[in-house]
């Protein structure tokens, strides 16, 4: 059941199976250890190999930096997940983001990013990558339109997407932006991190590249960062794989051991995540102290028809601006007690958050701040009525 092509570690490619998510997600790349007949994969906690003679490698492997099989066990379950042709595995989620846009761009090229794209995202376009001399334009990804009039032909070398967005939760059309992608000669590049490759697979959709935190819900238990890209192609997959072997932000084999782990169970952490988030949106859409929930999951949320037609269902973020402005927003997060007042999200502990001066403060005064009165809520698996009375005494 592995998606391993031959020969190269950390080599995957889409697995012609009729197993589902689930299984793929506990058995793809994961064969029993052919030594011991361990059913886990086991961390390979090393930094070399023993050639046999030189240029005599043993399954490919030579120095853990450009490959480890803890490692090549992630790339190849997070690929037949996400039903791409290569599965890279990062030390976080911004160094594949970084990795994948100086693989594919140069100094003098265009992206297009979200208007709404997550604040770690927009610092590395604003902060780092202009002086490298990469150029972007923000855009709402749910507008078509404004997309294509962002786009420089001939420049515009990737199109940025994250579905749904951090933190405003927008929805874009995966399908209609691959299809401006291929007319304008750009690759789609689609962060899947808040739906994970459960509820929505970007590369089926027509996206060139995915990107996770996998920090986030792949992992899944607060106790790892990591990123992971999932190219569709297999050639753009080998020079990915090259780039990151030259830069070097490689996932540890302790910390792909961990995403591993957390992986198996992702179908099951998903349904609760979003059944819980059902019960939140509902406390909160009827709450006197809220003025406006987002959630891709209400019928009025304006991409929900979208939502409705690429995701399986509507994921375990929510969003809302309450009445009183942004001491009220501030005060709900510091009174929450079972919801964490903490950044990140997709762990099975639910957390609280002020994006306006936590994860997002690096976007204050751009055209991608956030409401001020925004407070962000990453739904966990504990009981759902625990969480609705915390909640409920926060926001009294």
């Amino acid at each position: 059941m592995s998606a391993a092509n031959s020969g190269h570690p950390g080599t995957t490619g889409t697995p012609h199976t009729p197993h589902g998510f689930e299984t793929l997600a506990i058995h793809a790349g994961q064969e029993p250890d052919p030594l011991t007949g361990a059913v886990v994969p086991p961390i390979y906690q090393v930094s070399t190999y023993k050639q046999d003679g030189v240029g005599g490698l043993r399954g490919g492997y030579e120095y853990s930096r450009s490959a480890n099989p803890t490692r090549t066990a992630l790339e190849e379950c997070v690929a037949a997940l996400e039903a791409g042709a290569r599965g890279l595995a990062f030390a976080s989620g911004l160094a594949a983001e970084d990795c994948l846009l100086r693989t594919v761009c140069k100094p003098g090229d265009h992206v297009v990013i979200p208007n709404d794209a997550y604040g770690g995202t927009f610092r590395l376009f604003a902060k780092v990558l202009d002086r490298w001399g990469l150029d972007w334009t923000p855009a709402h990804s749910g507008d078509a339109d404004a997309v294509r009039e962002a786009i420089r032909p001939g420049v515009t070398k990737v199109i940025w997407c994250e579905t749904p967005s951090n933190p405003l939760l927008g929805v874009a059309d995966i399908a209609q932006l691959a299809d401006i992608a291929l007319e304008s000669g750009a690759l789609l590049v689609v962060d899947n991190t808040f739906a994970s490759p459960y509820l929505q697979q970007p590369l089926t959709l027509g996206a060139d590249v995915v990107v996770h935190s996998t920090t986030k819900y792949m992992g899944g238990h607060s106790d790892v960062v990591g990123g992971a890209l999932v190219a569709a192609d297999a050639e753009l997959g080998e020079r990915l794989a090259y780039h990151q072997n030259a830069m070097g932000a490689v996932a540890g084999p302790f910390d792909a051991w961990l995403t591993l782990r957390g992986i198996r169970t992702l179908g099951v952490r998903m349904d609760r995540h979003c059944a819980n988030a059902e019960r939140v949106v509902e406390l909160l859409s009827g709450h006197s102290a809220v003025a406006e929930v987002l959630y891709p999951g209400l019928p009025g949320h304006p991409g929900h028809d979208v939502a409705v037609k690429q995701m399986k269902a509507f994921g375990g973020m929510v969003s809302f601006r309450v009445t009183g402005g942004e001491q009220r927003a501030v005060d709900v997060c510091n009174r929450a007690q079972l919801f964490t007042l903490g950044e990140s999200l997709g762990g099975v502990e639910s957390l609280i958050e002020h994006p306006g001066r936590m994860t997002h403060a690096s976007a204050a005064g751009s055209a991608l701040e956030v409401p001020a009165d925004l407070v962000r809520l990453s739904v966990g698996i504990e009981s759902a009525d625990d969480l609705l009375a915390d909640l409920e005494q926060a926001l009294r």
